[in-house]
């Protein structure tokens, strides 16, 4: 049997006890953890820093490099900070410093360095023994007045000498420059802030200490990061700033130029906070290179001294907006920033705090720091107008005092003699003896008995401070607005109200107005209406299209950039796109072939387009269709919600039968038709029932053999008042008001509209004035266009021939008008 082994521990001269294994690992992690979050790092709220930053700044401080100083060796001040205070590594040390030095880290740097201290691109800063530092005009301000015993004190690692516990901070730092940081189990992250910013705010809640998070983000609208970027959504912004946590979409700024090969570059100027730059265009290219994002030509980083650049070539006819809404999706170009405002709040025990919070608490904290430093100022004072009057006691008996002095043994018997003789203090005694005999001249006594007058003056003020909380909350608001003349700079990073929650193509996509236009032999385009400048009526317009020799242009449309836009061809088939991912074009521009981005069958034609917003496929709303041939057709707009690539049927045609025109209806509107020999035709729209896609259309209007649909136009509830406009081919155009024409009941034969003859050719367009519309751009088919005030059309009644709006060259004429 073998003999059962007993372990016992040797006498260590102590007492010994036992210890649970589970509760003593228990014990040390915790003591472990607690050191890892108050001792590293967390920071603190009064001063924004944690264990490491401040004694950098510190042990710098102690040296004497201060912003306008010499640089000294990055190795001296790490040095100094690891001998004297920072007992860990230097490499901790060196890469706290080197990040207080970065601008792209901090929005307020805190060291000003000289040599390399790492870029954007994640290079690593040089050797400590290379680079160079000295304290930056912020941090000198975290530093102000620390000799004034405005801080806690504690002993350094070593007891041999002592440290501060925090800085007095005369800027609020902790919001200022932001934290980042893992503990155990716990971690912070504050994003920075603008000072300019955040001195409204702590100004306005030391007056309005009851003030609501909404009230301060009235001064403090959100983050201020030093890249630069957009921030979204303001509710999600309150709601971290109320409870310390939350998260922000944010994105980097990138604009989208054009080139003259009718291609486009994707120009990124700013990127998100802490993203790598070298990162972001390495992942670029891989997606590239993996075929995940297809129409990149090029890509180049040519950022330099002068700014931050990186340049997405497209190939050309690729829509710009997908591929940025594709790297916003798929990169760091938009990234989520996380709040985790986790401080410590007195230095001791962690919390996570509310913007108001902390703002109140960094308020408190100077609070402290004013009345130190005031009870500081007021001793030193007080010390010094002691001496000050003794000094004048001994000036007003000068002779007696000398002769005191000649007939005593040695300076203590002096002393004494003085004390004793004339009510002197020691202190005051101790100053007689130490003064100089030039102070008895009589500008020297008047400069004693004005400095007594101004430290009594002093010593009053400083009291006055001291007795009034008040006095200091206006001693803080005046430190902080004479520190905005200072710091206060623009803000960097945009706010956008509203959040971004889906990736759609319109979400960086302006809503701008937009017409488009579409050549015979399938050249589209789109153009802002700002291409064309106003022009009197009469004029022989401008360039519009580079229209090649047979081609022309044949369908127009004013409408906006977030809008749909539905293509009927003269099969009865519809095509549906964004009105954005039309590619963009100068007013000269032939534009691109629709069958390039769109599965149009090439041997099918376009006739008829109609653009409509989102919502409008939303309830009872119609699409109206009508034929060449007086035919007309509704059908409810969301059967065309869904359009496959390859189209789907709208309506079926007769042989010979062309669609002219598409608008949209609701209950109760009602429709006018006009024909190109001047007929119109006014009828409700309930005199059409819906009918399916595959259905074939009533009659709206009977046309005389030679006649065709020229226009289609709805009339609103309340628009009876407005005028319907005329366009002839060559070049006139005229005014009606809507209550000359009466209603009908479909398939009449209408009314008179318009006077066509040889001198205005046929009647090519009409449209119901709207009256958020001032003017309208005529275009001819070989491509003039002319902008014309709506008013400077003239009002007539029915049967006029109406006036010039555009001289036309031979051979030409107008084919279609929009209202912008």
């Amino acid at each position: 049997m073998k003999k059962k082994l007993e372990h016992n521990i040797p006498p260590s001269g102590g007492k010994t006890e036992r210890q649970e294994i589970t509760e003593e690992l228990r014990e040390s992690y915790l003591s472990y953890a607690m050191s890892v979050i108050v001792s590293r790092a967390l920071p603190d709220v009064r001063d924004g820093l944690k264990p490491v930053q401040r004694r950098i700044l510190w042990a710098m401080h102690d040296m004497g490099l201060g912003a306008t100083g010499k640089f000294i060796k990055s190795a001296r001040v790490v040095g100094e900070a690891l001998g004297k205070y920072h007992p860990h590594g230097d490499t901790a040390v060196y890469d706290a410093m080197v990040r207080m030095a970065q601008d792209f880290s901090l929005r307020y740097p805190l060291v000003q360095g000289q040599g390399n201290f790492g870029s954007v691109d994640g290079d690593s800063a040089a050797a400590q023994r290379y680079t160079e530092a000295r304290l930056s005009k912020v941090a000198e301000e975290l530093l102000t007045n620390i000799e004034k015993e405005t801080v806690d004190w504690k002993p350094n690692y070593d007891s041999t000498r002592e440290e501060p516990v925090f800085l007095p901070a005369s800027l609020p730092n902790l919001l200022m420059n932001g934290a980042t940081g893992i503990a155990v189990g716990m971690a912070t992250s504050i994003p920075p802030h603008n000072f300019l910013e955040l001195a409204d705010g702590i100004i306005h809640l030391s007056e309005n200490p009851d003030a609501s998070i909404s009230e301060l983000m009235k001064f403090v609208p959100g983050p201020d990061f030093p890249t630069g970027g957009i921030i979204y959504d303001k509710k999600a912004v309150e709601e971290a700033y109320s409870t310390g946590k939350g998260s922000i979409a944010m994105r980097g700024v990138a604009t989208i130029e054009e080139k003259k090969s009718d291609a486009f570059s994707i120009v990124i100027t700013e990127i998100p906070y802490m993203v790598n730059k070298a990162d972001l265009v390495t992942k670029i290219a891989g997606l590239v290179q993996d075929k995940r994002l297809d129409g990149i030509k090029d890509l180049r980083d040519e950022s330099d001294r002068e700014g931050f650049r990186i340049v997405v070539e497209l190939k050309s006819g690729v829509p710009p907006q997908k591929i940025l809404n594709k790297l916003y999706k798929t990169t760091e170009l938009q990234k989520n920033i996380h709040f985790n405002m986790l401080a410590l709040p007195d230095g001791l025990q962690p919390e996570i705090l509310s913007l108001k919070k902390i703002l109140s608490i960094y308020l408190e904290h100077r609070k402290l720091v004013i009345r130190r430093r005031t009870e500081f100022d007021l001793r030193k004072a007080e010390e010094r107008a002691h001496i000050l009057e003794g000094l004048v006691t001994a000036l007003g008996s000068i002779d007696k005092i000398i002769a005191t002095i000649k007939k005593s043994k040695d300076k203590e018997e002096a002393s004494k003699n003085l004390v004793k003789n004339f009510k002197l203090t020691p202190i005051q005694a101790g100053a007689i003896l130490e003064m100089r005999l030039q102070s008895l001249a009589a500008l020297e006594r008047e400069k004693i008995e004005e400095e007594l007058k101004e430290k009594k003056k002093l010593i009053s003020e400083l009291k006055l401070i001291l007795k009034s909380p008040k006095k200091i909350v206006k001693i803080i608001q005046d430190e902080l607005k004479g520190l905005k003349e200072r710091f206060s700079d623009p803000r960097r990073t945009k706010i956008v109200p509203t959040g971004v929650q889906e990736f759609k193509d319109e979400d960086l996509i302006p809503n701008e107005e937009a017409i488009i236009t579409l050549t015979q032999n399938g050249y589209i385009k789109r153009m802002p209406p700002t291409n064309f400048r106003a022009q009197k009526r009469g004029g022989k317009g401008l360039i519009g299209f580079d229209i090649k020799e047979g081609d022309a242009i044949e369908q127009f449309q004013a409408t906006d950039t977030h809008s749909n836009i539905l293509f009927f061809t003269d099969q009865g088939k519809v095509f549906q796109t964004k009105i954005h991912e039309i590619p963009s074009a100068t007013r000269t521009a032939k534009g691109k072939l629709i069958h390039n981005y769109l599965d149009i069958p090439s041997d099918e034609r376009v006739n008829a387009v109609i653009t409509y917003p989102d919502s409008a496929a939303e309830g009872k709303i119609s699409l109206l269709m009508v034929t060449k041939q007086g035919v007309v057709k509704k059908t409810l707009l969301s059967e065309f919600e869904n359009v496959r690539r390859t189209g789907i049927i709208a309506l079926s045609l007769k042989k010979g039968e062309i669609l002219r025109s598409a608008e949209l209806v609701e209950p109760g509107d009602e429709v006018i038709v006009s024909t190109s020999l001047g007929q119109a035709i006014r009828f409700k729209e309930s005199d059409v029932r819906p009918m399916g896609r595959t259905a074939a259309g009533v009659s709206a209007i009977k046309l005389k053999k030679s006649d065709m649909v020229a226009g289609l136009d709805i009339i609103k509830k309340g628009e009876k008042s407005r005028a319907l406009i005329a366009v002839m081919a060559k070049g006139f155009a005229k005014q009606t008001p809507l209550k000359e024409y009466k209603t009908q009941k479909r398939g009449g034969s209408g009314i008179r509209t318009a006077k066509v003859t040889d001198k205005t050719g046929p009647v090519i367009a009409t449209r119901i004035n709207d009256p958020e519309s001032e003017e309208i751009i005529a275009f001819s088919r070989k491509g003039q266009a002319i902008r014309v005030k709506i008013s400077d059309i003239r009002v007539t009644s029915r049967s006029t021939q109406g006036v010039r709006i555009m001289n036309m060259e031979k051979g030409d004429e107008l084919v279609g008008i929009v209202q912008i």
